[in-house]
C-alpha cells in the first residue's frame, strides 16, 4: 500500500479529468482514474496513474471500482466526482428516459460513489469530495433544461453534504466551470440537432445548436488546465472554499443572472445561447 494521498478521479479520459489526472500525479499523488473507455486512459498509464473501468450509472461498476482500490490501498483520501454530459433539447422533446439518464449520470452516480466512499473517510476522519458542477448551476441557458437540474440539483446535495460530512473531518467542495475547451459543447449541441428536428421548436433550437457548436469551435474558452488547476488548489488547501467559480463567462453570467430582472436575462439568453 501507498504513503501518497489516494485519489478516485471520475471521467477521467478526456477534457478537465484527463488534465487533473495529469496535474495530481505530477504532485505525487496515487491516482486512480475512472472512466467507461479504459482504452483512452492508456497515455496516463505513464504517469503512474492506475486506470480503472467505471460506469457512473452502473452499480455493479461502481462497486468493483471502489473495491478495487480499497483492496489495493485501503482507504480513498479524495473522491473527484467529474463523470457528467450534457443533454440539450426543449422538455417536450426530449424523452423522459434521458432525461433520468442525465441525473443517473450527473447525480445519482456521484451519490453512490459518496456513499461507497464515506464510510472509509469517516473511519480515517478526513477525506474531500470534490463535485464537479458548472455554473449551468447557478444560471439556466437556453434549450438545457435537464442539464441545468442535475447541475442545479447536484448545487443542493453539495451543500447539504458538507454540513453532513463536516463533523467527520470531510469536507465537499464544489468547482463550477464556465465555458471550457472541450468537446462537451459539440456534443450538447449535436443533442440538442438530433432532439429538435422536425419539431415546433426546430427553427430556435437548431440555431441554438449552430451557436453553441461555433462557440466551442472558437478560441474564446477556457482551456481545460485551468479547471484542473482549481480543482488541485481545492484538493491541497487546508481549509478549501465550498465554491470555486472558474473559466469563460462564469463569473459575469452568474452576477448578471442575480443583478437582471429574469425578462431581461431571458432575452439576453435566447440571443446568445
Amino acid at each position: 500500500m501507498t504513503t501518497k494521498k489516494v485519489v478516485l478521479l471520475t471521467g477521467a479520459s478526456s477534457g478537465i479529468g484527463y488534465k487533473t489526472a495529469e496535474l495530481l500525479a505530477s504532485l505525487d499523488y496515487k491516482v486512480y482514474g475512472a472512466a467507461r473507455r479504459v482504452e483512452k486512459m492508456v497515455p496516463l498509464s505513464a504517469l503512474g496513474i492506475t486506470p480503472i473501468e467505471m460506469d457512473v450509472t452502473d452499480e455493479t461498476s461502481i462497486k468493483q471500482a471502489v473495491q478495487e482500490i480499497i483492496d489495493q490501498e485501503g482507504r480513498i483520501d479524495i473522491l473527484i466526482n467529474n463523470a457528467g454530459y450534457g443533454s440539450y433539447g426543449a422538455i417536450e422533446n426530449v424523452t423522459l428516459e434521458e432525461a433520468k439518464h442525465q441525473f443517473d449520470t450527473n447525480l445519482f452516480g456521484v451519490a453512490r460513489l459518496v456513499q461507497l466512499v464515506m464510510p472509509y473517510m469517516r473511519e480515517q476522519h478526513a477525506g474531500k469530495i470534490i463535485n464537479i458542477s458548472s455554473m449551468a448551476g447557478r444560471v439556466t441557458t437556453y434549450m438545457g433544461a435537464w442539464y441545468h437540474a442535475t447541475k442545479y440539483a447536484l448545487e443542493a446535495f453539495s451543500d447539504a453534504l458538507r454540513m453532513e460530512v463536516k463533523p467527520f473531518g470531510v469536507a465537499v467542495v464544489l468547482v463550477e466551470p464556465g465555458g471550457i475547451k472541450t468537446d462537451w459543447g459539440i456534443i450538447a449541441a449535436d443533442h440538442l440537432r438530433d432532439t429538435s428536428q422536425n419539431t415546433a421548436y426546430s427553427e430556435h433550437a437548431l440555431a441554438a445548436a449552430d451557436r453553441m457548436h461555433k462557440l466551442y469551435s472558437s478560441d474564446k474558452l477556457t482551456d481545460p488546465s485551468v479547471i484542473a488547476g482549481t480543482i488541485v488548489k481545492a484538493v491541497e488547501s487546508k481549509r478549501p472554499r465550498a465554491r470555486y467559480l472558474v473559466g469563460y463567462g462564469a463569473k459575469f453570467s452568474v452576477f448578471l443572472h442575480t443583478i437582471l430582472p429574469a425578462k431581461v436575462f431571458d432575452k439576453i439568453v435566447q440571443k446568445l445561447i
